[in-house]
């Protein structure tokens, strides 16, 4: 490996990462888009992952604000993008993400539907599937909004039910309607709109949306490039395969994404070999010590797929669930030190599974934990994906 490759050890990146993810408290958001354009995108698969990973990098923590953004005024956008993943968006990154990701990743979620609905239902076929879809289309243009069971009772062709994996144990009766949905939201032709409960809930109604195909977009090629810049800015430095697998796409267009925003390589702090932007060189200024509580699924914990530098890897059996999610965890100062839950009665509880920080860490985090319940209320806050710690903690 050449030594004329610029070095950026672990506390650079720890650096980087609380600053540009804003944890530090002086460089917290005002606002909820800051936040998203801060963090590229935040996760969307678990409601609850938007509040909380927004509250917790903004000044005044308010999941109205989140809500007011996401379903009135439209600046945050869900789109199933990187890695087939839900994300809540700023709306004027959309077009490239719909370009880079997301219309690939609608082309195979379409492509598998008609293959699912052609061979497991009778009478179903790509003319009769796109009647159906029109019809969806045609009631929200006049309902504005509909939950899935009232587009069902519109449409009744929703009903339709589908057996999957016929004759294995797990085999199940699936109504086509969510498959359907799934697709038409895939294409940004419908969207999520106000869930019927509180924050936390996924039970939504749904609204007329902008098809991604309609999208004055940049080229695919030109917008991966933009992203991986905007990925860079905020993530970097980090490895390929850490974009590669944030993004979703192949090696070569990894590589011609990262050439095309003029990426240097760089060493990390593990002897690795790197990426950074051409003006990211510099050492940058650790800020104040800090600490959060972040939700499962949050973006600063799925940034990267190499995590050692944050995440100690004895850790990992307590805060990672049998499919690779991370749960909810507690930082301090770049690095994950434990895990926390809500309990019933609301109460928030932690583990520390490391000393390190000592009794610095372990005020902050007290602090903190008291902010998160302060603004949660009488919300209650339960894991999409559950692991092994949260589950213990809520006993």
């Amino acid at each position: 490996m050449s030594h004329s490759r610029p070095h950026i050890d672990t506390a650079g990146r720890r650096a980087r990462l609380g600053r540009r993810q804003l944890f530090a408290g002086r460089d917290r958001a005002e606002r909820v888009e800051e936040v998203a354009q801060a963090v590229v995108g935040l996760h969307a698969s678990d409601p609850a992952t938007v509040h909380l990973a927004a509250c917790a990098r903004l000044a005044e923590p308010d999941p109205g604000a989140v809500e007011r953004a996401l379903y009135d005024d439209g600046t945050l956008v869900r789109m199933l993008g990187m890695r087939r993943t839900l994300f809540a968006v700023d709306a004027a990154l959309v077009p490239v993400i719909a370009s880079s990701t997301a219309r690939a990743v609608a082309a195979k979620e379409r492509a598998g539907l008609v293959r699912w609905i052609s061979e497991g239902a009778p009478g179903w076929d790509e003319r009769r599937l796109a009647g159906v879809e029109a019809k969806v289309l045609a009631a929200l243009d006049v309902h504005g909004t509909a939950t899935a069971a009232e587009l069902t009772a519109e449409v009744p062709e929703l009903r339709d039910t589908i057996v999957v994996s016929p004759g294995k144990p797990y085999q199940a009766t699936v109504a086509v309607s969510s498959r359907i949905l799934r697709v038409l939201a895939a294409e940004g032709r419908i969207r999520r709109g106000r869930p019927r409960g509180s924050w936390t809930s996924s039970s939504f109604r749904w609204t007329p949306g902008t098809a991604f195909a309609e999208l004055p977009a940049p080229p695919a090629p030109e917008a991966r490039a933009a992203l991986a810049r905007r990925w860079l800015a905020s993530y970097g430095p980090a490895t390929v395969e850490d974009l590669k697998w944030w993004t979703g796409w192949t090696l070569t267009a990894t590589r011609h994404a990262l050439a095309a925003t003029g990426a240097v390589e760089v060493t990390l702090g593990d002897g690795a070999p790197g990426v950074a932007l051409p003006d990211d060189l510099e050492p940058v200024a650790a800020p104040e010590p800090w600490a959060a509580l972040l939700p499962g699924l949050d973006p600063t914990t799925m940034g990267w797929k190499a995590r050692d530098w944050y995440l100690a890897p004895d850790q990992l059996p307590q805060l990672v669930d049998r499919s690779g999610n991370i749960g909810p965890t507690v930082w301090w100062h770049g690095r994950i030190i434990g895990g926390w839950a809500q309990r019933a009665d609301g109460e928030i509880v932690w583990r520390l599974l490391t000393d390190d920080g000592g009794s610095a860490a372990a005020a902050a985090v007290t602090d903190v934990a008291s902010r998160l319940a302060a603004w949660v209320g009488d919300v209650r806050v339960t894991p999409r994906f559950r692991t092994p710690l949260e589950r213990e903690l809520t006993r």
